[in-house]
């Protein structure tokens, strides 16, 4: 049957079937909040970008979505995610993070005439990373990078703060600082005490730092300044929903290990190749997934750093 197809009717195929081998998970944090969780390991054709965690708030008028993950497939994902807790339609996205699976899935929702919303610092970083994520996302699904379909939010809002009324809900999306990624946001619900975090928290596996992108001081910054907000609720960008002790043991004394231990490295002027096989060797942080294979690339990434300041 399959050789009667036509080569893109054949793909689409596949993809469908990638789509409904791989399903998050939808959790319920407060009443009208949930965290949609995927995997907490790489992109693969089966979860098609989702290895990542976003979620949904339910208003009077709506859904607003936080994020719309990697591709179009994922982004179906996430509205079945939603079907399953409310039958209120979707009626606004909000990107808050850079990276691939925060925002690429944005065209399945803008084909519906929803609209989708971001920081203007966020969507300038999305366009500068683009041919990067294009690259990574296409590495992991497979297929061509020039064949994934990329769309911008269709609303940005200038300065680093925008208070949204939705619903009868109010939220505020902010950049406090680069995270992850340059331009990474995080959206607050002051009164239901919940943040999505987006990639400046994760839960459940080890973090990973980027070269050329991820500046861990800065990292470590702006996660101080979320936790003045005195979240009750993390919504983080990988792994399970938690509280602020949770993100404090999971990422923040992590980004604190790194700049307290490589710093001394440094000062103590221990060449790279010995500083990295001696710190790798830790393994306080071991109980965290993939740290086998991020924490010694974390350290390397974080002594060049240091060692350029």
């Amino acid at each position: 049957m399959f050789s009667k197809l036509l080569p893109a009717t054949f793909c689409l195929l596949l993809l469908t079937q990638a789509a409904h081998a791989f399903a998050p998970t939808t959790q319920k944090v407060t009443d009208n909040v949930y965290a949609i969780v995927g995997d907490t390991s790489e992109r693969t054709p089966e979860n098609q970008g989702m290895n990542n965690t976003s979620g949904f708030i339910i208003t009077n008028d709506g859904v607003v979505l936080v994020d719309s993950s990697a591709t179009e497939a994922s982004a179906k994902m996430l509205e079945d995610a939603v079907k399953t807790v409310t039958d209120k339609p979707i009626k606004q996205v909000i990107n808050i993070g850079v990276q691939d699976h925060h925002w690429m899935g944005n065209s399945y929702f803008l084909a519906q005439k929803i609209p989708v919303s971001a920081l203007a610092k966020t969507v300038e970083s999305q366009k500068n990373q683009e041919p990067m994520n294009r690259m990574r996302l296409s590495s992991g699904i497979g297929g061509k990078p020039e064949d994934l379909k990329v769309e911008f939010p269709s609303e940005t809002f200038d300065g680093d703060e925008k208070t949204l009324s939705i619903g009868g809900t109010e939220m505020s999306l902010r950049y406090l600082g680069d995270a992850h990624f340059p331009g990474d946001a995080v959206l607050w619900l002051p009164k239901e005490k919940v943040v999505f975090t987006g990639d400046t928290v994760f839960n459940d596996r080890m973090l990973g730092v980027l070269p050329d992108i991820s500046n861990v001081k800065d990292w470590q910054a702006t996660f101080k300044k979320v936790a003045e907000l005195q979240p009750e609720h993390i919504i983080p960008g990988h792994g399970n929903p938690n509280d602020w002790a949770t993100a404090q043991k999971n990422t923040g004394d992590y980004l604190d290990w790194l700049v307290t231990n490589v710093g001394k490295s440094l000062e103590e002027m221990e060449d790279l190749g010995d500083a990295v096989k001696r710190l790798s060797a830790d393994e306080t942080f071991s109980f965290l997934k993939m740290a086998k294979e991020l924490h010694g690339r974390n350290v390397h990434q974080t002594y060049l750093q240091l060692e350029a300041e």
